[in-house]
């Protein structure tokens, strides 16, 4: 769980996470809150707590999620943030996924079930992911419902054949890494998932947003200019593009 000042919804998130029954070890990593997100999340069961002294930024906790839940042991690593904006609900289904070797990906997408505008999101952002998705679609050659989304399951072999240090510490670094996965071949699964947007939930406002968009679409274009053989790119090394096969995931899991 890479939080930031999430002390309003991480015990709701942790419990229903919990509830579910197939995760052996949650890790909050707390990116410098200004709450007491840290004190909650040491009085949880079942859990890991890393504080950054200063904030490093969403990709940049992300990062130290990943490396703490790898040095752990996990072999299925669930993203989910504890702002409670996306229910952990699926999370069987998608360690499922993954444990069963179908899949090394699965992301949780509130476009495919088609009631993310329903959900709350604002009409602009809605808008704007369908036109991003259908332009990293084309440009990539993939057929994702979207790039957007915050929870994602990833199996231990995928993990650490990332180059994630290489990847931004802001927010572009989620839509890096799935571009990552690509460029070695994987396959990404996607199940439907239910969103809210509420007070609470983690969102960025139109200024970073388009930041975001920008950064978005220079990574597909650097991806594209790098299966041509046109550039060379930290983000897609030559030597990733070996593909997972199957059975390389198994079904320990952290969140």
């Amino acid at each position: 769980m890479p939080a930031y000042n999430a002390a309003k919804t991480l015990l709701q998130t942790h419990a229903e996470v919990m509830a579910q029954g197939v995760v052996d070890l949650v890790i909050v990593v707390d990116d410098a809150s200004k709450d007491e997100t840290t004190a909650l999340a040491r009085t949880l069961p079942n859990t890991i707590v890393h504080t950054h002294v200063k904030n490093l930024g969403y990709g940049g906790n992300q990062k130290t999620c990943y490396r703490l839940a790898l040095e752990n042991g996990a072999d299925v690593v669930v993203m989910a943030h504890p702002d409670y904006q996306y229910t952990p609900k699926p999370i069987p289904a998608m360690v499922s996924i993954i444990g069963s070797g179908l899949y090394p990906c699965v992301i949780g997408s509130p476009i495919l079930g088609g009631r993310a505008v329903h959900g709350g999101m604002p009409l602009w952002k809605y808008i704007a992911n369908r036109l991003l998705t259908l332009a990293e679609n084309v440009i990539m050659g993939a057929k994702l419902s979207e790039y957007h989304t915050g929870y994602r399951a990833f199996s231990r072999p995928l993990l650490e054949s990332l180059p994630l240090a290489e990847n931004s510490d802001d927010f572009v670094f989620d839509n890096q890494m799935l571009a990552q996965i690509l460029w070695g071949g994987n396959l990404i699964a996607e199940v439907t998932c239910p969103t809210r947007y509420f007070a609470e939930a983690s969102s960025i406002n139109l200024n970073r947003s388009i930041r975001y968009g920008i950064g978005c679409l220079s990574t597909a274009v650097t991806y594209r200019l790098a299966k041509w053989g046109l550039i060379r790119s930290r983000l897609f090394p030559a030597a990733s593009s070996a593909r997972l096969t199957p059975q390389a995931a198994h079904s320990d899991a952290a969140a």
